[in-house]
């Protein structure tokens, strides 16, 4: 058994509209072994993991898939729970998984649901492992794997705090995004996005956390509005320590001048010999400490966001009750062994550690870690009351007392922080601190909520709401429209249409396309862009108002989509392209595939449809939104049903695209005012167009400035580089163009039939991992129009020999008809082209379906550095489809 692939989507993929795994497993030899036919296999399984008699299986019952197990199931199947069952063990709740067969006989592709990104895709790799360690007869320390899962979780894993917030925009349907590894996320898309890291927002200022970080300069500010703070200063020495220590009078605190989470803070000093200790522990965190007046009273941290007092908790210090039987240490084994104490942040309580810090406390008050507490004694561990270090908190926000949240207000202001937590020592946050001798004692930039929503007593308070209410007051907007275009032919034209229709209506458009992402005309980054990864750079970006995303069958497949929902879906058809490949091996799982660009717009937005495809009745079954077709004719079985019943729909009447709004046909364009038809003569951009129309009509646009923006749409290196680009070469004409399948090359040679004054020139070839039938065919296509075919292949290969895809479109062009004078064998593209032009005569024709675009273009200009204008191109070759 061999593992082949592991792979993460985030987002909505074909499998599932929630997170994924995919796991590729070759099962080999065990192919057709079920479980029960292995010797020992089910007893060592079940006994490393006795979760999975609990699992339900299809058949929906509780050891449904122990049943599978006894009467023999297979390797495959079996991983996909062994994965489920160990998120399970690791506290994950997740249930979902299926299993299929995916290629070659013994390769099987598993799908299961994560929680947890790190957590699902190593659980994955360990059901992996374990089911080989059983195989092999081996031994395995699952109990030590799982450990390191749950390391790995808590050093990549999102915290508490920033999770809580993601989770509470995800209820109001705001999307996020995590940037890179650590805390940093996106709320929402575009132009109206946020940032935020754990609870520092992208409007924090970064004086105010510097500010804050300098805990000096945050008193010295506090003191000059008169906020009490406690008196002391920063020194870079023990002896100074022990001197302002003395200056200011026992009991002291001594803490990291920048420190945080209460790390190597000690308090309560009594003595130079302490206050010494406390400095060098304190030098662990940072260069300087601040030694302060030490404040009697209990530990308040109050929460504000936007000016406003949202959770009050106090703060009780890490502490063990004793039962008169085992020592500190074992307390604090047995405390640390609760389900709500976990590393770092990773849950509602961190795990109680023993530093220096902890044994000088519990030196000072004359105990030992090996001291046995009498049954109900309360023994404190630190007098430093945050939960980072082990302590607890209880809800007290009820009790503020009004003079005391004014305080607290103005002193954030003061710092000029969004969102703090003010850290406060009184005897009654009910009353006026300044009436009580309570002081503020530290106010931190970024503080964490886990205590608020967590508390051990009281109410939860849903600090994480409040935050999303400032970054998103009511009434604001999150998202910026989203419109997504796939299909086998003509996505990149149709997605450079409504782009340049939105650039039109004075939009900022952010672009995704096989040339690049474009943020209006700025090329962002260069190359074929059309999966999840490209989408995330657009809705990223803060200038853009409206994201237009060609979506590639590759990245839905392989990746899942790079945004939560689309506004816009829009399928240009589905063809003969790309099958076999990934499992897909019908045009039937190829518009199931595709479908997932119209099954994943939101419920008021448009699916846009073209129906005269086949595929649509299948595709339009599973739509959840408003439908809007497109088609050559209103006499369209399924556009006549759909408008009978108020459906919107474009389509050509009398050389005019029309639409009707659900009441009425509104002409829109004459077919021959599109100068990327070229005067009707290229069909498959009629449909292009008709399709950009639909989709911009969706998005609101006004008509005039969508017909506007189409005359103004030229098939040219500007407008629409690599698809039926125009250029005149001495006194023929060269044409370069995308066609890569069937479909492609039938429809362009379609269009150039009616342009043919002279002869049809060819420069051919076909990607390497097409089927060899469809690669015939084409050939086959390119026999029947062609007068000359130059075959040339792509540098590429994709797993082919030298010359195997040229023989075979040489094959396909004598079935077509071309004799052996007639085709020639060039495998490079430039020099097949070069070749084609030298060959060149006045009046022909030659076109090339190209690999790689500019070193055509660089050698067509070499030949004609006067070129014509392209719209004066397109405005001949219409005058020549006009007389045929």
């Amino acid at each position: 058994m061999k593992l082949i692939s592991a792979r993460v989507y985030s987002g909505i993929s074909i499998y599932s509209y929630w997170p994924v795994i995919r796991m590729d497993i070759d099962l080999e030899e065990y192919v057709n072994i079920p479980s029960c036919d292995i010797e020992g296999f089910n007893n060592k399984l079940l006994s490393l993991l006795p979760g999975l008699k609990n699992h339900k299986c299809s058949r929906n019952y509780e050891g449904g898939f122990l049943d599978r197990l006894n009467r023999g199931t297979y390797l495959a199947h079996i991983l996909e729970h062994v994965a489920l069952e160990l998120q399970t063990m690791l506290g994950y709740n997740v249930k979902f998984g299926k299993t299929r067969y995916l290629e070659n006989e013994t390769v099987y592709c598993i799908v299961f649901s994560y929680i947890n990104e790190t957590a699902g895709y190593e659980a994955g790799l360990l059901a992996f492992d374990v089911l080989k360690s059983i195989l092999n007869d081996k031994e395995i320390d699952l109990n030590h794997r799982l450990e390191k899962i749950k390391n790995n979780v808590q050093e990549k894993g999102l915290g508490i705090s920033t999770a809580a917030i993601i989770d509470e925009a995800s209820k109001r349907g705001i999307p996020s995004l995590r940037i890179g590894d650590n805390s940093l996320v996106q709320l929402g898309y575009g132009k109206y996005s946020r940032r935020i890291q754990a609870t520092i927002t992208d409007a924090t200022s970064c004086i105010a956390v510097d500010t804050a970080s300098d805990k000096e300069l945050t008193k010295e500010i506090l003191k000059s509005i008169n906020i009490p703070v406690p008196p002391g200063r920063t020194v870079l020495s023990s002896n100074e320590a022990i001197m302002v220590a003395e200056e200011i009078g026992y009991p002291v605190v001594v803490k990291p001048f920048n420190g945080n989470q209460g790390k190597g803070v000690s308090i309560e000093l009594q003595s130079r010999q302490e206050v010494q200790r406390a400095y060098d522990i304190a030098q662990a965190y940072s260069k300087r400490a601040l030694v302060e007046k030490y404040i009697p009273g209990k530990h308040y941290r109050v929460v504000v966001v936007d000016n406003r007092v949202v959770a009050v908790s106090q703060r009780i210090a890490t502490h063990v009750i004793g039962n008169g039987v085992n020592t500190i240490e074992e307390l604090i084994q047995f405390e640390n062994k609760s389900p709500n104490r976990g590393f770092g942040h990773e849950k509602p309580l961190t795990k109680i550690e023993i530093d220096d810090v902890m044994m000088m406390f519990l030196e000072i008050r004359k105990k030992s870690l090996k001291d046995i507490p009498s049954k109900g004694e309360v023994v404190f561990l630190r007098e430093n009351a945050n939960l980072s270090t082990g302590g607890i908190a209880v809800d007290v926000t009820d009790e503020i007392n009004e003079s005391n949240k004014t305080l607290i207000i103005n002193a954030v202001r003061a710092i000029g922080l969004d969102i703090a937590g003010v850290d406060i020592i009184t005897e009654d946050i009910s009353k006026p601190i300044v009436m009580t001798g309570g002081t503020i004692i530290e106010i931190n930039a970024c503080p964490g909520i886990r205590m608020h929503h967590f508390p051990s007593i009281g109410k939860s308070r849903n600090v994480a709401n409040s935050i999303v209410d400032m970054l998103f007051p009511d009434g604001t907007n999150h998202s910026i429209p989203i419109t997504s275009i796939t299909g086998t032919n003509g996505k990149t034209t149709t997605t450079r249409m409504i782009s340049s229709i939105l650039r039109k209506n004075g939009m900022t458009v952010g672009m995704t396309s096989t040339g690049g992402v474009y943020i209006n005309d700025k090329l962002i980054i260069q190359g074929d862009t059309t999966g999840p990864q490209s989408a995330k750079i657009v809705l990223m970006d803060k200038e853009v108002e409206v994201a237009v995303l060609e979506t590639a069958r590759g990245g839905i497949v392989n990746k899942g989509l790079g945004y939560k929902e689309a506004d816009i879906g829009i399928i240009t058809n589905i063809g003969d392209d790309h099958l076999g490949l990934d499992g897909i091996n019908t045009l039937e799982e190829m518009a199931d595939v595709k479908a997932l660009i119209v099954e994943a717009v939101k419920p008021d937005g448009y699916a846009v449809l073209n129906a005269d495809d086949p595929y649509t009745q299948r595709i339009i079954a599973n739509v959840r939104c408003e439908v809007i077709l497109f088609g050559e004719s209103s006499n369209s079985p399924l556009i006549k049903r759909h408008m009978s019943v108020g459906g919107k729909a474009v389509f050509i009447k009398k050389d005019s695209i029309c639409l009707f709004d659900g009441k009425s046909n509104i002409p829109i364009i004459d077919v021959n005012s599109i100068p990327a038809t070229f005067g009707g003569a290229l069909k498959h951009n009629i449909e292009n167009s008709m399709a950009a129309i639909a989709g911009a009509y969706s998005l609101g646009v006004d008509i005039s400035i969508i017909a506007e923006a189409l005359k103004e749409f030229n098939t040219d290196n500007k407008h629409n580089p690599g698809r039926f680009n125009v250029f005149n070469v001495k006194d023929f004409k060269v044409i370069i163009d995308y066609g890569h399948n069937i479909d492609g090359y039938y429809k362009v040679l379609e269009g150039l039939k009616k342009l043919k004054l002279g002869r049809l020139i060819g420069v051919i070839g076909v990607p390497g991992d097409r089927p060899d039938i469809s690669i015939l065919k084409i050939g086959e296509i390119s026999g029947k129009y062609f007068d000359y075919a130059y075959i040339k292949e792509d540098q590429d290969l994709r797993g082919r020999g030298a010359e195997e895809v040229a023989k075979i479109l040489k094959k396909g062009c004598a079935l077509g008809g071309l004799r052996e004078d007639q085709m020639e064998i060039e495998c490079n593209e430039v020099k097949a082209l070069k070749k084609a032009m030298d060959y060149g005569k006045a009046g022909d024709i030659i076109i090339v379906f190209y690999e790689n675009y500019q070193p055509l273009v660089d050698l067509i200009n070499s030949y004609s550095p006067n070129e014509i204008a392209p719209q004066e191109i397109t405005n001949e070759i219409t005058k020549l489809v006009a007389k045929a």
